[in-house]
């Protein structure tokens, strides 16, 4: 159970992710999840400890979420960075 809720929250967290960001029109549905997960991940690695908060996978809140789409814009702007020379 806890792996399809992990694909439908990378979804709606890359989506989101991906409308803040502007990359939205060059995303499909697969990309939005893969950067909603990968970008969980990197939030619970590198934003988690900051703020003293869970990720998705101990279960799912506002915070929780928050933390999730932090990620997912960071990655998405990494990829940016890399890809164009700027963050955009």
């Amino acid at each position: 159970m806890n792996f399809i809720i992990w694909l439908v929250m990378g979804g709606v967290v890359g989506w989101l992710a991906s409308l803040v960001m502007k990359t939205d029109a060059n995303q499909g549905i697969l990309l939005n999840v893969m950067v909603g997960i990968v970008g969980a991940f990197l939030g619970g690695l590198l934003i988690s400890p900051l703020l003293g908060v869970g990720t998705i996978h101990q279960g799912i809140s506002v915070a929780t979420l928050g933390v999730s789409l932090l990620g997912a814009i960071i990655l998405l702007a990494l990829i940016n960075l890399v890809r164009r020379g700027s963050v955009r």
